[in-house]
């Protein structure tokens, strides 16, 4: 039952993932510096400041694992903390290594003017701090679920090669790749303890679909030109399970 329950979460999210990772692998099909310049503004400011309601931004988030050091063993598992400290050092080196490539390809340091948030991303922020600060477990759940899209984006970025800043894009796409790809799953057991009825499934598979519709407008906004309205719908239409 765990297991079929899990698979039908997947199920939901599946064409939206997918989406995710046609609309990046078409837009780095032929992308210019400028093409990649762009997206990478909007990528920079997602990995500083992944702002949901579950996250504050790497900022605030550091300083407060920084605060509760002393909690160590105490009012916090040292296993726990470990995980927290991890996540946020990979977080912060996804930032380190994407940075890189945006220096390499603009010929210049960057600066805190060169990361920018996109009006679909904002939106996105709000979708999902509606339903973690909306009172629901269970739909707050699917906010973990839906984190990274699946790392579809990754998954196509990790496959570039033939010019430079293609060879940086698929090393530090790999690394990403394989630090995110299995996120999904542990916030599954999540949901899946959380659903006790049909009526819990509905719930939780709306609040999937909503998010993850929002991250493809997202990834539509990051990587323009790459789908169209019309392609995104069709491809989601196409690409649906059950």
């Amino acid at each position: 039952m765990t297991d079929s329950t899990e698979q039908t979460l997947v199920d939901a999210a599946w064409p939206y993932w997918e989406c995710e990772g046609e609309i990046a692998k078409r837009y780095f099909d032929g992308a210019t510096d400028e093409d990649h310049t762009f997206y990478l503004r909007a990528q920079l400011w997602k990995e500083l400041h992944p702002v949901d309601g579950f996250f504050n931004g790497l900022h605030l988030e550091l300083k407060d694992l920084v605060d509760r050091f002393p909690e160590v063993d105490r009012s916090i598992d040292r296993h726990d903390y470990h995980f927290l400290l991890t996540q946020l050092t990979e977080e912060f080196n996804h930032y380190v290594m994407l940075a890189d490539i945006f220096e390499h390809v603009m010929g210049r340091k960057i600066t805190a003017e060169d990361t920018v948030q996109l009006a679909e991303e904002k939106k996105l922020g709000d979708v999902r701090r509606g339903y973690v600060e909306g009172g629901d477990e269970l739909t707050k759940s699917a906010v973990g679920f839906t984190e990274g899209g699946g790392a579809r984006l990754f998954r196509e970025g990790a496959k570039l090669s033939g010019s430079t800043v293609n060879d940086m894009t698929a090393h530090a796409m790999e690394i990403i790749y394989n630090d995110e790809k299995d996120h999904y799953a542990e916030q599954a057991k999540v949901c899946v303890s959380l659903i006790q009825s049909d009526d819990d499934m509905a719930r939780m598979k709306g609040a999937i679909r909503a998010i993850s519709l929002q991250r493809v407008n997202m990834r539509a906004e990051m990587f323009p030109g790459a789908m169209t309205a019309g392609e995104i719908d069709a491809f989601i239409s196409e690409n649906t399970r059950g």
